[in-house]
């Protein structure tokens, strides 16, 4: 359980702040899906979300620097995020009071597209990561035989 502490830690902190950014600015970022503007709107919250995730991940591999230490924070994010915001939607006349219905609906749809990033993000870090590891380990074995 302690090898999980920290990207549960890491999710709560990332969807208690997608959460109230919402919460806030929802009314005001989310267009309702059909409306001139909305595709736009996605777009852009999602580009945002997927800077925020890797910068996220990032410094969550400050704290975790275990090999699959990346995966571990978008998988567990990711399933407490989807659990989380499944209470949040079913609940969303009180979390989300101030978003109209439709509203929500494009909270929704932002919403699979965002745990589609929080997967692969990460995943996409850790693979880099272990490709620069394995570049280095050549890198040294090939000095060690030239010198």
């Amino acid at each position: 359980m302690k090898n999980f502490l920290k990207p549960l830690i890491f999710g709560l902190f990332v969807w208690f702040f997608a959460t109230m950014f919402f919460v806030f600015l929802g009314k005001y970022v989310l267009i309702t899906p059909g409306e001139e503007g909305y595709f736009v709107s996605l777009i852009i919250l999602l580009l945002g979300t997927g800077i925020l995730l890797y910068f996220t991940t990032k410094i969550y591999m400050l704290f975790d620097k275990t090999k699959y230490g990346p995966l571990k924070f978008g998988l567990i994010g990711t399933i407490i995020g989807l659990t989380l915001d499944t209470l949040s939607l079913s609940n969303y006349e009180i979390i989300f009071e101030k978003l109209e219905t439709s509203q929500v609906i494009s909270f929704a749809a932002w919403m699979c597209c965002a745990y589609a990033l929080y997967i692969v993000i990460p995943l996409i870090i850790n693979l880099k990561v272990e490709q620069t590891n394995k570049l280095n380990i050549f890198k040294l074995d090939y000095k060690k035989r030239m010198g």
